[in-house]
């Protein structure tokens, strides 16, 4: 046996440690697989002599679970064989269970998917109270269904309400919190304890049996037909449907599952879910999202960094902006470990912008995921100040005060000769471009863009800019630091606006050309959830503020000015502009903009839209619109492909989706044209072009062209 370890000490306890060669973690390959079904054979074959089974890892991680390379290669038409190869991995769980001897499952490590699946065919898991380690069944948010018996068993270990959150949602579990539910039976408090409290065990439970296998056993809360159940679930598929709007197909066919499996036997159960899972494994959502999954593993695994320059970490880092966008990235290096100085023009608003990561840390204590000298010792990491010179020494200052270019030059010339020696400076700009920013900068090889998303505890994404003259150690100290905070990085070239930021634009204005040209606002507003945006529009326009549009748009007619080239406004900006100049209507900030926002009430569209926008027996299709929606942000992400702002398709669909919001059933932008075919793909965006404008022509692109070579 290759990945498989089969040993037995006197006492006759048989060990079964997965260890798969040469690779990180274990996974279900056919190796696996095939290994597995010799063990099981062997210990039927020696049963007599065995006294007990331990399923243990050789790896930091208990088991990762299905092999998802091999899951991207099925095509449409492998249903039947994926349901056949998932029953063979279920009959041998099933019979290790059923040994009729007592098996014990030691983590010490992460347990997801199908690993948790493996440790839940044990009779008892005992763990390693530790808050790195994480167990359960996210398989939804990969588009996927736990089909190796983790519907099954999860109904009938927690009931079919209880158990909702980790099957449908995918939520998963620190050793702690599935102690608490009985899913892990023992905590210990480091690995080497394991095998001792496992023995114990066996020791103690010669008969033990899986709670299922008990007669009389019935599913905690009560079956479907049960009155408390049977009224969640009348209400629950239309709820479920409004948060997929129909274009995730793993939800529904895992609520369908529990409900099917909890009306029959158990092994009946097992085959419904194996069904379910050969529906969704071919399915293009479940690929795209699985490509999604890799994407995140490329880019943190540092595809985008320079490969020749030693990984770095930062000690102390400068903050300049203590408002929304400093304060959030002070929490979020503070949470991480690292000592930053917060820096404001008046120590009032400097301790204002720290006592944000105590209003956030609070709640944390509160709800028992952090402890009071935690908070104490993180609080500990932000020094507030007003003092340029408190910024000395530090390896990295990051300016995020408000996008005004005099305004940067001024704190960036004032900040940066404090830097230790080898420090670089960063400018959270969202807009402008960084060469221009860097010409107040004495160095500016070492100066980059760090583009935060707000609120920035929520916001995984940070969009790198590299300037013209940016250096290669620059830029990969930038992506390091990114990851040390425990961010996602994406690289991209100078330009304006960027890639998110230039390609978000698209979807509110947009939007905003929909409502120009008399189509309802309520209209526009669910053709983009029908796509899959999680907010529409106009909505989100609100939020990031329509002056802030106003400005950007009169600081790009400076700047092109300054070039001697003219600002035309695009569909949509004039709109913008008319909210807030003549109609007074800026965002929700300042109390309004195309919503109006009643206190204590939920937030409606302004009536003056109706009035002002709407053309009664304006003629509108919810498919065009979808298509406009997600096509306008596609061709931009094609031309900033063409251009050379973005370098790889990785990066254009990490930061679609985590950067803009881009649906994730799309697996990105990127993907999206990739899943039509290129051709095919600008074929439509023309079609688009000739019916809405030009602003959807794609580029002309040579034959053979792919993701990082640039066009022109």
């Amino acid at each position: 046996m290759n990945s498989i370890r089969y040993e037995q000490d006197a006492q006759g306890i048989v060990t079964l440690t997965f260890d798969a060669p040469g690779a990180p973690v274990n996974t279900m390959t056919p190796q696996w697989q095939a290994d597995l079904t010799s063990c099981v054979e062997r210990l039927y074959a020696e049963k007599d002599g065995v006294r007990g089974v331990i399923l243990a890892s050789a790896k930091d991680t208990f088991f990762a679970g299905a092999d998802l390379k091999a899951v991207l290669e099925l095509k449409p038409d492998a249903g039947a064989a994926v349901f056949a190869d998932i029953e063979i991995t279920k009959k041998q769980f099933r019979r290790l269970e059923q040994l009729g001897r007592p098996v014990v499952a030691m983590l010490a490590g992460t347990a997801l998917g199908g690993g948790w699946e493996l440790a839940l065919a044990a009779h008892q898991r005992i763990a390693v109270d530790s808050p790195k380690i994480q167990f359960g069944l996210p398989e939804v948010t990969l588009g996927l269904l736990p089909g190796a018996s983790g519907v099954t068993k999860t109904v009938r270990l927690l009931g079919l309400l209880e158990s909702m959150p980790y099957l449908v949602e995918g939520k998963t579990l620190r050793p702690a919190e599935a102690h608490k539910l009985g899913l892990v039976g023992e905590l210990v408090a480091s690995a080497d304890q394991l095998r001792a409290a496992a023995i114990k065990w066996i020791e103690a439970n010669p008969n033990a049996v899986q709670p299922w296998d008990v007669k009389g056993h019935k599913i905690p809360g009560g079956t479907p037909s049960s009155p408390k159940v049977a009224q969640a679930l009348a209400i629950g598929p239309s709820m479920l449907r409004q948060k997929t709007r129909g274009l995730y197909p793993a939800p529904e066919a895992i609520l369908a599952c529990m409900v099917e499996g909890a009306q029959v036997d158990f092994d009946t159960a097992l085959r419904i879910e194996s069904r379910w899972l050969a529906t969704l494994v071919a399915s293009p959502v479940t690929h795209a999202l699985i490509g999604v999954f890799f994407d995140r593993n490329l880019v943190k695994s540092g595809a985008s960094r320079p490969k020749d320059v030693p990984k770095w970490k930062a000690s102390k880092v400068g903050i300049l902006g203590a408002g929304m966008m400093g304060a959030g990235i002070a929490y979020s290096n503070a949470m991480r470990g690292v000592a930053c100085v917060l820096k404001d023009v008046s120590i009032e608003r400097a301790e204002q912008g720290k006592s944000y990561t105590k209003k956030l840390s609070d709640k944390r204590v509160a709800r028992g995921i952090m402890a009071a000298d935690k908070q104490a010792a993180t609080l500990a990491l932000i020094t507030p100040t007003a003092a340029a010179s408190d910024l000395r020494g530090c390896d990295l200052i990051i300016e995020a005060v408000f996008e005004q270019r005099a305004l940067k030059a001024t704190v960036t010339q004032e900040a940066e000769p404090m830097l230790a020696p080898g420090g670089f400076f960063a400018s959270n700009t969202s807009t402008l471009p960084i060469t221009g920013l860097a010409t107040a900068s004495a160095r500016p090889d070492k100066f980059i863009g760090l583009h935060f998303f707000s609120p920035v505890d929520k916001m995984e994404l940070v969009e790198i800019i590299k300037g013209r003259q940016t250096d290669a150690e620059t830029l990969a100290r930038a992506y390091d630091y990114v990851l040390q905070i425990g961010k996602t990085p994406i690289v991209v070239n100078d330009s304006r606006g960027f890639y998110t930021s230039r390609t978000f634009g698209t979807f509110v204005m947009e939007g905003c050309a929909m409502l120009e040209e008399g189509i309802p606002a309520t209209v526009i507003e669910n053709a983009a959830l029908a796509a899959g945006m999680p907010v529409g529009p106009l909505a989100v326009l609100d939020e990031t503020s329509l002056s802030l549009s106003v400005h950007v748009m009169a600081q790009t007619a400076a700047d092109l000015a300054a070039e001697g080239k003219r600002f035309d406004k695009r569909p949509g900006e004039a709109l913008v502009e008319m909210m807030v100049k003549e109609f007074k209507r800026p965002g929700r900030a300042a109390g309004g903009g195309f919503y109006d926002y009643p206190e204590g009430e939920k937030k409606r569209l302004w009536p003056g839209l109706k009035e002002r926008f709407e053309k009664p027996g304006v003629a509108w299709d919810i498919a065009e619109l979808r298509d406009r929606i997600l096509y306008r942000q596609a061709v931009e992400t094609l031309r900033c492909l063409a251009d050379g702002v973005l370098e790889s398709g990785h990066d254009a669909n990490i930061g679609s989706i985590f950067g803009i919001g881009f649906p994730a059933w799309t697996g990105g932008a990127w993907r999206f044209i990739e899943a039509q075919g290129l051709d095919a793909f600008c074929a439509r965006a023309r079609e688009l072009a000739a019916a809405h404008g030009e602003r959807f022509t794609p580029p002309v692109l040579p034959a053979g062209w792919a993701p990082g070579q640039k066009v022109g």
